[in-house]
């Protein structure tokens, strides 16, 4: 099964040519899963252009180390991507010529059952991407009715955190929250009939779970500024979003990077010397038509990339 990691890559045209591809460059792909992303930027890589590819999930891993096994210019790490510094200067890569993220999660996490990731299928209620550590059926369980409700109101933007979070410590005094229907059925059965029908009623619950057990917008907002560092100058950093909260993060980041003096306007010379260090779209590219017909996981998928100065 693990060697069968399916994953349709979102914008993928739009985040190579984003890329902006030196056939000589190094290039690191922080999200790998299926090897999609990696597979285009090696198309127009030469002999002696260069790959590194990080994933967390060990299916992931199994999957592209054996897609790529013949390729002498892939190396591949099973690490978060919070560790790139740390990886690129092990390998003495002192800078990178364009890196790319695709964040959230896989077609292959969501489609394999057993994963604990999707409200629609019954199955353990896990959520690892990296298959180790604390799982969401430990945080249902253990977290306090206020650390649900942080999680729950913060991470899915759900108007109705607190009767979930209720809903979650009542129904685990009965019994142990085990399996992704059961969670389902009680988040569903605490948001008021109306609202149940604008999209799945567990959907923000179960992001926000997932969100905390993998320490997805901590990771991504400590690593930006890691990742910015170890571009060369004319690098490009092209990251892919799925919901506003991890856009909010990347178009802030960025914003900061292209921002110059911060002086107040009536001061007549700049004190501060900032200066940009970045060109930035200013706004996120969404897929194409043609690419939400053929994969409604790309609806709310939006682009952004700095060139670094």
């Amino acid at each position: 099964m693990a060697m069968d990691f399916k994953h349709i890559s979102v914008l993928l045209e739009e985040s190579v040519q984003a890329l902006n591809i030196k056939p000589d460059g190094i290039y690191v792909d922080c999200t790998a899963g299926g090897g999609g992303h990696s597979a285009a930027v090696l198309e127009k890589l030469n002999e002696n252009g260069r790959m590194i590819l990080f994933d967390r999930d060990p299916d992931a891993i199994k999957t592209v180390t054996e897609r790529f096994k013949d390729d002498n210019r892939v190396t591949v790490v099973h690490s978060n991507f919070s560790e790139i510094k740390k990886v690129l200067t092990d390998f003495a890569i002192t800078g990178v010529d364009g890196i790319i993220a695709d964040l959230g999660v896989s077609s292959h996490q969501l489609d394999t059952a057993e994963r604990g990731f999707s409200f629609h299928k019954d199955a353990p209620l896990d959520m690892r991407m990296s298959q180790q550590g604390t799982s969401a059926e430990d945080i249902v369980n253990t977290y306090s009715q206020k650390e649900l409700f942080n999680v729950i109101s913060k991470y899915g933007e759900e108007k109705f955190a607190s009767s979930v979070a209720n809903a979650i410590v009542r129904a685990r005094e009965k019994e142990r929250i085990t399996t992704t229907i059961q969670l389902s059925d009680i988040v569903s059965s605490a948001i008021p009939a109306k609202f149940r029908r604008n999209g799945h009623p567990a959907r923000k619950t179960f992001q926000a779970i997932r969100i905390e057990v993998n320490a997805e917008l901590t990771v991504l907002e400590n690593t930006l500024p890691d990742m910015f560092e170890m571009l060369n100058a004319g690098g490009v950093m092209a990251i892919i979003t799925f919901h506003s909260l991890e856009d909010r993060i990347v178009k802030d980041y960025f914003k900061t990077l292209k921002e110059g003096c911060t002086c107040p306007k009536d001061f007549p010379v700049c004190v501060c010397g900032k200066t940009p260090k970045a060109t930035v779209k200013s706004s996120g590219v969404t897929a194409s038509g043609k690419e939400l017909d053929d994969n409604n996981r790309s609806r709310s998928a939006k682009l952004r990339t700095a060139i670094k100065l």
